[in-house]
């Protein structure tokens, strides 16, 4: 079925929404397409993911009309003022360093959380002026920086933020202390973190409950190894009312494979079919 793409300027952010061009009274779901670092919401990966997600979700019957929604996030794409803080840390290559990295890209991935929270206040306003449909559901997914932001938005990447930094500090024989890793960044991060909420009980203060999660990672990814996720994943409870599927890919490293693009349009097509 074609795949329609819609872009919008919500108060000076360009938003692009996917929909399909069957016309529907169905209640809306809106999944957010978040993108990795170095990439952009235009980028080909983007593009043909968010025609995945909705050529599977008309496959079977459904209860709402799928919407997926991306955009650029802080200093990336249409949004870009500084390549170099878009970099890593980098002991080879000094043009390549980027000694403010840990704070660049957490700010950036708690930038995209935001943008998401204000979307989903405005965007309905954007989409329906007069209040022609409602969005009913929300959800998000998110591919590298896009996957870290994405475990943001749950929680109000690598879930354990300060250990993933700490441990690629190390292994460019670099110190994780001041300047590398402020204190104050320390500092926040151990305020926010999704590794600092309550997240193994079912209790009420655990917002992760009743939420359907997936994850995807690769098994040989070692820019964001798994070792840093495991136990954050194992311990997380969503409840009975919620669902969480794990998927560790042998032999996949930091990448979006064909096998994630098919699990997640999968896990989408189930969330659209529930009432």
């Amino acid at each position: 079925m074609p795949i329609v793409k819609t872009t919008l300027p919500v108060a000076g952010l360009f938003v692009h929404v996917y929909s399909t061009e069957k016309s529907s009274s169905l209640p809306v779901a809106a999944v957010f397409l978040l993108h990795g670092r170095l990439s952009s919401s235009e980028a080909e990966q983007i593009q043909t993911f968010a025609s995945s997600l909705l050529n599977t979700s008309n496959d079977e019957p459904q209860a709402k009309e799928l919407l997926v929604i991306t955009f650029d996030h802080r200093n990336h794409g249409s949004r870009l003022i500084n390549p170099k803080s878009n970099l890593s840390w980098n002991t080879k290559c000094i043009d390549k360093h980027n000694e403010k990295h840990a704070v660049d890209m957490y700010a950036m991935q708690t930038g995209a959380a935001s943008d998401v929270s204000f979307l989903i206040d405005f965007l309905p306003a954007y989409l329906y002026p007069n209040g022609e449909r409602e969005i009913v559901d929300w959800g998000v997914i998110g591919i590298s920086l896009g996957g870290h932001a994405a475990w943001i938005v749950l929680k109000d990447g690598c879930p354990d933020y300060l250990s993933l930094m700490e441990d690629r500090a190390r292994r460019l024989a670099l110190d994780p202390s001041p300047p590398l890793i402020p204190q104050s960044l320390r500092a926040y991060v151990e305020r926010n973190d999704p590794v600092s909420i309550v997240f193994d009980g079912a209790e009420h203060c655990n917002p992760l409950i009743s939420k359907r999660i997936l994850v995807l990672s690769g098994a040989a990814d070692k820019l964001v190894p798994w070792v840093f996720s495991e136990p954050f994943v194992n311990r997380l409870v969503v409840g009975e009312k919620g669902r969480k599927r794990v998927v560790l890919q042998e032999g996949a490293g930091h990448e979006l494979t064909k096998e994630m693009v098919s699990e997640a349009s999968g896990f989408v097509r189930q969330w659209i079919a529930a009432a």
